[in-house]
């Protein structure tokens, strides 16, 4: 039994679409990818035992 007929889902989910493009871009604004990268080196290096 399903809940949603086609159009709401399609809504749902162009909706989130939407929400998860300006999350992504309000995020790049803040610089916050290289702050995740910045992590990721450290993460690395600590894994191989050289940080």
């Amino acid at each position: 039994m399903n809940i949603f007929n086609k159009k709401s889902t399609y809504i749902i989910r162009f909706t989130l679409l939407v929400l998860i493009l300006f999350m992504i871009g309000y995020g790049i604004m803040r610089s916050e990818v290289l702050i995740v990268l910045q992590n990721a080196i450290n993460i690395c290096l600590d894994c191989i035992g050289i940080g």
